[in-house]
């Protein structure tokens, strides 16, 4: 009746306490019950708790020599050995598998390979080491690896004068706002297929009713493709866009300019005498682009006004303001939504807004604009352009001509 009634207790002690216990202390804690049960002790506590009686021989010898008072679950030395240790040349072979012009290996055979784990656990399968995916994607944690894609941060040869150009062009910015003057930014934005095309990112939509798109992207002749040029008015946060869909050209860029000054420029700035502009270095407003200047002049003409550039320094483009002011809140706008013809483009680009009081117009511009057009000597040298000293390249302006010169 004891033993039974010992047992019993012995059974509920355990019930209540294993929950929390690890490996270490659940031995130690059967040792020190066995012990203090004296005869028989070891096999009454093996039945209760299903320990072996190996484990309790080792419990019992560490309560003997103190071992385990020190936090460990295991002795050390214990456990399972890595398989690093069992195959030394592992570590080194996946290493020259991932990185292999870092790692002396040229002639790797994953050298133009996808570096997945199943094609590295299959290739150091191949080379004599017995390892699984899983195996392979611990190890390349411990090496300090993990999954990154590409980032965009190399930006071709720096110009020896690009912070000295940045440092104009923002100097010029500053100038014209003092003194009320208009100025803005201009570029292209990438070209889209007009259609029933996937276009990146996702909206809300009734559950399992994604809008239905095509599978390929080829260009739809009937509807080609939109050419969005942006004009952003870096003082007012307001913008315009026109959407073309014959070609890039600077007739078109000037147009878009044209009719930014007419509806969104005009009524903000009436005693204007100057439009600064701010530009990439190339495209279709580029400072090579000799059509570029041609129609700057019939620009400045029309509107009366002294039109300044200043082009951003080559392969700075994504530092122009109207990239991230303007273009990107469009692409959140319009994420998700297939760009079904021009029309839509042009409701989604004026339909954008943020809570800093963003505000665009855009308007399908229908006109042809011939690629191609050649621009004489004669024809440039008739364009009054006066460049600044610093980079006369990339910062002029053109004089409006008087009516009959």
């Amino acid at each position: 009746m004891h033993r039974a009634c010992t047992e019993e207790a012995l059974r509920a002690r355990f019930e209540a306490l294993d929950p929390g216990l690890d490996e270490r202390s659940r031995r130690l804690w059967a040792a020190a019950e066995a012990r203090s049960l004296g005869y028989g002790g070891q096999s009454l506590v093996a039945r209760v708790t299903g320990l072996a009686r190996s484990t309790l021989h080792l419990g019992l010898r560490d309560l003997a020599s103190g071992e385990g008072a020190d936090g460990r679950v295991r002795r050390p030395g214990g456990g399972r050995k890595p398989l690093t240790h069992h195959q030394p040349g592992l570590l080194a072979a996946l290493e020259a598998l991932v990185e292999p012009t870092s790692r002396g290996d040229p002639e790797s055979p994953l050298r133009w390979a996808c570096k997945s784990t199943r094609r590295l656990e299959a290739e150091l399968r191949c080379q004599g080491f017995a390892v699984g995916r899983q195996v392979v994607s611990e190890l390349l944690t411990e090496l300090d690896y993990s999954l990154q894609a590409n980032r965009k941060t190399r930006e071709g040869a720096d110009h020896p004068d690009r912070d000295a150009q940045f440092g104009y062009l923002n100097a010029r910015v500053r100038d014209f706002r003092r003194r009320g003057q208009p100025a803005v930014s201009v570029d292209t934005k990438k070209k889209e297929l007009v259609g029933d095309f996937k276009n990146g990112g996702r909206e809300w939509r009734p559950a399992g009713e994604p809008e239905p798109v095509r599978v390929h992207d080829f260009l739809d002749p009937a509807l080609g493709k939109a050419i969005p040029y942006g004009v952003y008015d870096l003082a007012a946060n307001q913008g315009w866009v026109s959407v073309g869909v014959d070609h890039d050209t600077a007739e078109f860029a000037a147009a878009a300019i044209r009719k930014w000054w007419g509806r969104m420029g005009r009524p903000l700035y009436p005693r204007a005498g100057a439009l600064l502009i701010t530009a990439d270095g190339g495209g279709s407003n580029g400072y090579r682009n000799r059509l570029w200047k041609v129609a700057l002049q019939r620009l400045a003409d029309e509107l009366g006004l002294r039109v300044a550039v200043c082009h951003y320094p080559p392969g700075t483009s994504k530092w122009n303001k109207i990239e991230h002011r303007m273009f990107s809140q469009i692409a959140i706008n319009w994420r998700g939504r297939p760009l079904t013809s021009p029309e839509v483009i042009v409701s989604l680009i004026g339909a954008t807004a943020t809570r800093t009081g963003l505000r665009i117009e855009a308007e399908v511009d229908p006109n042809p604009y011939p690629a191609g057009i050649k621009v004489p000597d004669e024809q440039l040298a008739a364009v009054r352009i006066r460049r600044a000293r610093f980079h006369g390249e990339w910062n002029y302006s053109i004089l409006p001509r008087k009516a009959g010169t």
